[in-house]
């Protein structure tokens, strides 16, 4: 369960202000928040099972503690990542906003395809490297797939609801000082690990 909670906490804060957060908004903005909601969950699901089981190779493969160095490091990468800030570039926005087909089809697609080697796919593939046994394994999954699909839930009920975006700015900060307090407790615990 502590892979859950921890996967669920990480991704969460990791999609907030993300790209796929912004692409959920402009989505709820044209289709029904059910059919987002469930693409969402359809991409994310399958995306952060890939990730886990890369990351479980990479686990399998490393000692624990470089691999919690590797991960501190990594979580503070993630940190100045989104302190940068993601936005939907034009062309992103364009495709969301005319996409009349079907919306679980246009979600779907669309979140797989901005999955593949973001910030959370990467966090993914880092929490379960360094989990232990199947148990850890699938909570990391479940965890991180839960957290992202209550972000981006949370984004199309603002996309539908406001019509605007969440306060952008403190959204960032507040999800890179987490990231960064991940990824001290995670290169604390590597050196220990390492110097034992």
């Amino acid at each position: 369960m502590s892979a859950f909670f921890l996967s669920l906490a990480v991704i969460f804060v990791a999609e907030l202000g993300d790209k796929s957060q912004l692409m959920a908004m402009t989505f709820a903005t044209r289709f029904r928040a059910l059919p987002v909601l469930i693409g969402i969950t359809v991409a994310t699901t399958i995306v952060h099972l890939m990730s886990v089981l890369v990351g479980a190779a990479l686990g399998a493969a490393l000692p624990t503690g470089p691999i919690s160095i590797l991960a501190g490091l990594a979580f503070f990468g993630f940190a100045a990542w989104t302190l940068r800030g993601d936005k939907l570039s034009d062309d992103e926005r364009e495709k969301a906003d005319r996409t009349t087909h079907s919306a679980l089809i246009a979600v779907g697609i669309a979140f797989f395809l901005a999955e593949l080697g973001d910030k959370t796919m990467l966090a993914t593939v880092t929490l379960a490297a360094g989990s232990h046994g199947l148990a850890g394994l699938i909570g990391v999954w479940a965890g991180s797939t839960v957290g992202m699909v209550a972000a981006d839930a949370l984004a199309i009920v603002a996309g539908q609801q406001l019509g605007k975006r969440l306060p952008e700015r403190v959204i960032r900060i507040g999800s890179a000082v987490s990231f960064a307090a991940f990824g001290l407790l995670l290169l604390t615990e590597g050196i220990r690990t390492v110097v034992r």
